[in-house]
């Protein structure tokens, strides 16, 4: 249990700018920074920082004040003149927990491949409550759509892709302002926004480009 502050009501929430902040990315750039990142740990015990998925979206963990940081750093990293789809929670927000992925006949369900981690985990539980459980390992398999209680898929709910460390404390995990470059489990908050920054430009420029061919071939 990882004690994580939430907020009342249903989906549980938890409560950023306290044990964390979120960076939002589309998920196409995340991936894509999450392959130019590389590994995120040398052993299966350092599984890096924490990702979940949400609809379309990449929600990545980092350090509390994280959030703050962000416009100074994109300025710092010449990308603040330019329409980035990243966004960060910070102080005062909330995020969805990311839910444990449904299992089947074949167990519990994972996520393998570009994070560089086989593990999916969730967090669930009543309303209000102050800690937010998590999963074991599951298998190779595409983590399924979770359900609501009457067993309906969800759409858009959050799923972790990459789920919090359970010992020796996820926030020694999350990426943060470093003057070494950061650590085996998670870069340095510069690296990290620079690497988001570089993938949310691309994945901007290729959709506008794929734009024109797409209504040249539906005409």
């Amino acid at each position: 249990m990882l004690g994580w502050p939430t907020a009342p009501g249903t989906p549980v929430r938890l409560r950023t700018g306290v044990r964390f902040d979120v960076l939002d990315v589309p998920v196409q750039a995340g991936h894509a920074a999450l392959r130019r990142l590389g590994p995120p740990g040398a052993t299966p015990r350092r599984p890096g920082f924490p990702v979940a998925l949400r609809g379309g979206r990449m929600l990545l963990l980092v350090a509390a004040g994280g959030a703050e940081e962000l416009p100074g750093l994109l300025e710092w990293l010449e990308w603040g003149s330019l329409p980035l789809d990243l966004t960060a929670v910070g102080a005062g927000g909330l995020v969805e927990a990311p839910l444990l992925p449904a299992t089947g006949a074949t167990g519990a369900a994972g996520a393998t491949g570009a994070t560089g981690s086989a593990d999916v985990a969730g967090s669930a539980g009543a309303a209000g409550s102050a800690d937010v459980g998590l999963a074991g390992r599951g298998s190779a398999l595409p983590p399924p759509r979770p359900r609501d209680h009457d067993g309906r898929a969800r759409r858009g709910a959050a799923v972790w892709l990459r789920p919090p460390e359970q010992e020796g404390g996820a926030e020694t995990s999350l990426p943060a302002l470093s003057a070494v470059g950061g650590t085996a489990a998670a870069p340095d908050l510069a690296r990290l926004v620079h690497t988001l920054a570089t993938e949310c430009h691309r994945f901007r420029l290729s959709s506008r480009c794929a734009s024109p061919r797409l209504a040249r071939a539906t005409r």
